[in-house]
């Protein structure tokens, strides 16, 4: 049976973590989320959205 998690949880847990552990600001956060969220608007989504579909299949098998 495997376990899938979707990226945007994983990477909103991992800055939940960055900032719980003072690695990473508030403002620094929220930058990093209006990036996310304004790149998610932009023609690249779709490149980003194979290399990473890409890198989870090679580390799949």
């Amino acid at each position: 049976m495997a376990l899938t998690i979707p990226l945007v949880l994983l990477f909103g847990v991992v800055l939940l973590l960055l900032i719980r552990f003072k690695a990473l600001g508030a403002g620094a956060a929220l930058i990093a989320v209006l990036f996310g969220f304004y790149l998610a608007s932009t023609s690249a989504r779709h490149t980003i959205n194979q290399l990473i579909s890409s890198l989870a299949h090679a580390i799949g098998h």
